[in-house]
């Protein structure tokens, strides 16, 4: 009796044992190499966006501050970022009275999609006095 258990306890896996574990492994790691292809475009696709929108507020800014308020209407142009050439249309367009002006960029990529925008408003380029009834 004594012979017979410890020639169990020493008989270790069968082939097909180790078969199924071998597959059950392979499964997992197929899943975690196509997650990581998954995460590695997706950080791609984030790092695109965030240049987009850095280049949208750069010139929207500049719109903003120069010294000399834009012409009303549609402007565009091309700014180097990260390495890349970001194409941006800039759109300033009148609010209430006219002095101050409502400015739309958006920057799109190579391949012509929109990945950034920016909207500020541009107060008027003078102080505006206020009225005292009489």
């Amino acid at each position: 009796m004594e012979a017979s258990v410890s020639r169990d306890s020493q008989r270790g896996f069968t082939l097909v044992e180790i078969m199924v574990a071998l597959v059950v492994f392979s499964l997992a790691a197929l899943a975690l190499l196509r997650l990581e292809g998954q995460t590695i475009r997706s950080t791609g696709i984030v790092s695109a966006t965030l240049l987009a929108q850095i280049v949208a507020r750069n010139v929207a800014i500049e719109a903003v501050t120069d010294a000399q308020p834009p012409l009303r209407g549609r402007a565009s142009g091309v700014e180097q970022a990260g390495g890349r050439a970001w194409r941006w249309v800039r759109d300033v367009q009148p609010l209430g009275d006219g002095d101050v002006q409502r400015i739309d960029v958006a920057v799109s990529d190579a391949g012509g999609a929109v990945l950034g925008r920016a909207t500020m408003v541009r107060p008027p380029a003078e102080p505006v006095q206020a009225r005292v009834a009489p």
